[in-house]
């Protein structure tokens, strides 16, 4: 079990840290900063069933049940309230594209946070406040910190999809494959387990800006941050439902796609019959034996004519017919001169209309002078009396 602890140094609540390696020397440093009454944090990675138990049971007095919570990960995101400290669990992502369970025990004086997959959003947040030099916040503070690492981490992770999304729509109208079929239901797979955890977690965010006496330490300044926190994890929820109808719409696509083709195909094969079905004709008919027909239709200027080039006339009005309502080409349809524009993905998802071609001059120019904003932050209309930026 390695960790990571900060704590509050002096009156002036300098930044302290230190690396626990041992469940030893993580005992001992916490139930010196129990003693003392020092604010503080500590992140532990991994979960050592013979020493954790100990340490959170024996020294941070945590309810039994917090405890057992925490050796058996898989919990929804909630929040239970004991008389020693309150357990909040919360899930992010990491750059990997992975989801993380955090555990967090909070009280008046202290945060302990326990994950038993490693964590990169939490030892950057710790180095941020070694190194910026403030003081040290409040567990509350603390606590907003430690979930707006975990929320952020879905926005990174979202926009990867995204781009993936629109990379998998472009090969589906090009060529269908059973390859991207598999890819869209794993994909599917992964928005439906982000949704399992981020709607519970918005919830959760939800019940603790209505009732903050839920959060020791909790001022008012500190509510901004939480409900600025409840925001995020609002849009989070969006984009996730957002991709998942992106999905069912390029999985349909997909299969509408692959019918398609079929049918082109059908169509092709049923050319090439029509096209020797007159052959058949023409061939039963001057095959028949009858003696006034083999006896008047001879030579070789009839063979040329009547025999191969009758025939020829016949193929060749047909593929001309055929050409002409476009019944030849690969996709079935008539050539057409316009075709789907080639934009940049970071275009797609703000041009909202493909300007036609007799638009007055100007319009692209203006449209493409319109500041864009970032996909994963929208903006949101300004409230009464809010000044718009």
């Amino acid at each position: 079990m390695e960790g990571h602890l900060l704590a509050a140094e002096g009156a002036a609540r300098d930044v302290t840290a230190r690396d626990v390696t041992t469940s030893e020397a993580a005992t001992s440093s916490v139930a010196g900063l129990l003693a003392t009454g020092n604010d503080f944090w500590l992140d532990l990675d991994g979960f050592d069933a013979a020493d954790a138990p100990a340490l959170l049971g024996d020294t941070l007095g945590f309810h039994a049940l917090a405890v057992e919570d925490a050796e058996h990960f898989g919990q929804r995101p909630k929040l239970d309230t004991y008389e020693t400290a309150n357990v909040l669990v919360a899930y992010g992502a990491t750059a990997g594209g992975r989801l993380v369970e955090v555990h967090c025990f909070f009280a008046e004086h202290f945060l302990v946070t326990l994950h038993h997959d490693r964590c990169p959003e939490l030892g950057a947040l710790a180095e941020r406040l070694e190194r910026r030099g403030a003081p040290f916040p409040g567990p509350a503070m603390l606590l907003h910190h430690v979930l707006d690492a975990l929320v952020d981490g879905f926005f990174p992770t979202l926009a990867s999809l995204d781009d993936e999304i629109d990379a998998l729509e472009d090969e589906i109208l090009q060529r269908p494959t059973e390859a991207q079929l598999g890819r869209l239901f794993d994909l599917k797979r992964s928005l439906i387990a982000m949704r399992k955890v981020v709607t519970p977690e918005r919830d959760l965010l939800a019940s603790l800006t209505s009732a903050p006496e839920l959060v020791p330490g909790m001022t008012s300044e500190a509510e901004h941050y939480f409900r600025d926190l409840y925001d995020h994890l609002i849009r989070v929820s969006d984009l996730v439902d957002s991709y998942r109808d992106l999905l069912s719409g390029a999985m349909d696509t997909h299969l509408s796609t692959v019918s398609n083709r079929l049918n082109v195909v059908m169509k092709q094969l049923t050319i090439i019959a029509t096209v020797f079905l007159p052959l058949s004709f023409l061939t039963g008919f001057f095959g028949q034996n009858f003696g006034w027909l083999v006896t008047r239709l001879s030579g070789f200027p009839v063979f040329a004519g009547v025999g191969i080039g009758l025939q020829v006339v016949v193929v060749v009005g047909l593929v001309v017919l055929f050409r002409r309502r476009g019944w030849l080409s690969p996709d079935g349809t008539a050539s057409s001169s316009t075709a789907r524009p080639a934009r940049p993905a970071a275009d797609r998802w703000h041009q909202l209309v493909t300007l036609r071609h007799d638009e007055p001059p100007g319009v692209s120019e203006e449209v493409a002078a319109t500041p864009r904003c970032r996909r994963d932050v929208p903006r949101r209309p300004a409230a009464a009396g809010e000044v718009s930026r």
